[in-house]
């Protein structure tokens, strides 16, 4: 629903002074509420995740958002402060501000509504990680030397279409295009200010990196897919929600309901509300695994059943350890306060970083030799076995199906995230396509247009 035009009325009622001011409504004082977790989360991550400047998070990262808080944001004062690593951004003169605080390699942490600033301290973090140990100086792709193939790099076909692409003539509002064949990089471009070790929120992106994890947990045998997930939370008499699988729950066949279609999880991702107070709480309203319903929720409860099976000392370091062996040094896994990892959207990576994960799906799981993904697990992500969503595309297990678009090679299959984060693999062609942006509601980038330009220009 649309709410610029009441938020604004109360703005300028704020404006006129304290005699015509008017008490904000609860659905007014919520939302902004919401809107100063989002800025507070977005300046924090921005900064010390993404390496970004104020002015271009301001510009990129907090504009063409929700509709809910999109007029609300730029009202909010954002106190930024390098010593105790936090954002706080005030809402309500008889509350505390809303806090995000920063931890090394592990992120942003948004603290819930009504804690003091004082409470970031007490966040779960790493006793020490000396610091993100980038691989810049090895030899792509662990590292960035000697990463691009040997040939034309102006002029040619697949120079031209990944310039349209970011000039905006596939639609949105492109940052950087990246295309991988064989291993090597043929194409790379970014938006002026940006370059590759600029990071980005990358959304639902981050549900396909969740089931990659859960690749890797299946490869080292602590779980199955096709046994149930037996969330802590679910093991209640007779609760018949413990039944769920991990490959139910991959493939967002659940049978969970939820507030919203698309389960916005408007309080988890801008409230500081944390997953497990929210995320086991939806009771069933199908069959598990006889209905596609895109949801948040299934990603969240995949992620917190998986490590419920971790060693209590693993948990906090899984994604980080498994990204750090593709190379993947600037990949930053956000948890919130209670330390509870958000795979469902909020992870915060470069352009490069992505396609390393895209190059391991063509390897098959191999990494420089090692196996970190069961053999097959290609296979079984793009295996469109559970209820099917309507669209262009179809679902695998956490990756899209591009199957359905005409020109672009069958066996195509893609992570997909809002505000137009893309990574597209085709394994016949040995094709790796990341594409970056901040797009919008009416700007949309399209993928399918984008993917099968570039299988044409390399054919060309």
């Amino acid at each position: 629903m649309r709410r610029p035009g009441k938020a604004l009325a109360f703005l300028a009622l704020l404006a006129a002074g304290p005699a015509s001011a008017q008490a904000p409504s609860e659905a007014e004082l919520y939302d902004r509420a919401l809107a100063a977790g989002y800025k507070a989360q977005f300046l924090c991550s921005g900064l010390w995740n993404g390496g970004r400047t104020r002015d271009q998070i301001e510009r990129d990262e907090l504009t063409g958002i929700y509709d809910r808080i999109s007029a609300i944001v730029p009202t909010l004062p954002a106190e930024i402060d390098e010593e105790r690593d936090q954002v706080r951004v005030r809402f309500a003169e008889d509350m505390p501000p809303r806090v995000a605080q920063w931890r090394d390699a592990l992120g942003c942490a948004s603290l819930p509504i009504g804690a003091e600033p004082e409470a970031g301290a007490r966040v779960p973090a790493f006793a020490t990680t000396n610091g993100i140990q980038t691989f810049d100086g090895r030899l792509w792709p662990m590292g960035d030397r000697d990463a691009e193939a040997a040939r034309p790099r102006s002029g040619t076909a697949l120079d031209r279409t990944v310039s349209d692409a970011l000039n905006n003539h596939f639609g949105g509002r492109s940052s950087a295009v990246l295309v991988v064949q064989g291993g090597l990089i043929l194409a790379e471009i970014y938006k002026e200010g940006y370059d590759l070790h600029t990071s980005q929120r990358t959304w639902s992106v981050a549900k396909s990196m969740a089931g990659t994890l859960i690749g890797h947990a299946v490869q080292r045998g602590l779980i199955r897919t096709d046994a149930a997930a037996s969330l802590a939370a679910w093991r209640g008499p007779g609760d018949p929600r413990a039944a769920i699988t991990f490959d139910q729950l991959m493939r967002m066949a659940s049978g969970l309901t939820s507030d919203t279609a698309g389960n916005r999880t408007d309080d988890l991702y801008m409230g500081g509300t944390a997953v497990a107070d929210r995320a086991p709480l939806w009771p069933l309203l199908h069959p598990p695994g006889s209905r596609y319903r895109y949801a948040n929720n299934d990603t969240l409860l995949a992620t917190m059943a998986l490590l419920e099976r971790l060693p209590e000392d693993e948990r906090l370091g899984f994604p980080l350890t498994f990204f750090r062996r593709l190379g993947m040094t600037r990949t930053i896994a956000e948890t919130d306060w209670q330390g509870d990892f958000i795979l469902s959207s909020q992870v915060w990576t470069t352009t490069r970083d992505l396609a390393r994960l895209g190059i391991l799906y063509l390897n098959d799981g191999i990494w420089e030799g090692e196996r970190l993904l069961p053999e097959g697990w290609r296979d079984y992500v793009t295996r469109p076995s559970g209820p099917q969503p309507e669209g262009a595309f179809g679902y695998g297990a956490t990756f899209w199906l591009m199957n359905r678009s005409e020109g672009v090679p069958p066996d195509a299959f893609a992570a997909f995230g809002n505000r137009g984060q893309y990574l597209v693999i085709v394994p016949s062609r040995l094709l790796v396509v990341v594409r970056r942006g901040y797009d919008t509601s009416d700007e949309r980038f399209d993928i399918a247009a984008f993917t099968r330009a570039v299988v044409a220009a390399l054919e060309s």
